[in-house]
């Protein structure tokens, strides 16, 4: 009897260390492309807008890019205009990754379309991605 049990046990081992434990991905199908269309939002104050922003900024998913964003929503969120602000929420609704390669201009990774090559917002985040000062970089507080 203790054959079997080690039989067993050793069996589901073998096949969670295949893949650490984690179920197989599924193979990726070229064919299907899905996106979920970002929310309009109409009638939103500034104020709202700026909160809704710096909250977007921070809770990406992806600490790289809740870095750089954060770190510049709190930086510049409070001066910029409305079509600033407009053209920073469009940036939010592209990938994490994309805009973290964008960011720190690493576009062999990915490469920046058209439609970003003279925003002005990018090239703030760009700037401020070079960290030229060399700070260590932290989550600013959502609160202070």
């Amino acid at each position: 009897m203790l054959s079997r049990v080690r039989a067993r046990s050793f069996g589901t081992s073998s096949r969670a260390l295949l893949n650490h434990g984690k179920p197989q991905n599924p193979p990726i199908d070229n064919t299907v492309k899905m996106r979920i269309m970002p929310i309009k939002r109409e009638g939103e104050t500034l104020e709202v807008k700026r909160a809704r922003l710096l909250y977007q900024s921070r809770k990406r998913g992806i600490l790289e890019s809740d870095l750089l964003l954060s770190r510049f929503a709190k930086k510049y969120l409070g001066v910029l205009s409305e079509e600033d602000l407009d053209e920073f929420d469009t940036l939010l609704d592209e990938a994490d990754w994309d805009i973290y390669y964008w960011a720190t201009k690493n576009f062999d990774v990915t490469p920046l379309p058209d439609k970003w090559k003279d925003s002005k917002i990018l090239k703030m985040l760009q700037e401020d991605a070079q960290n030229k000062d060399r700070e260590i970089m932290r989550m600013p507080e959502l609160h202070e």
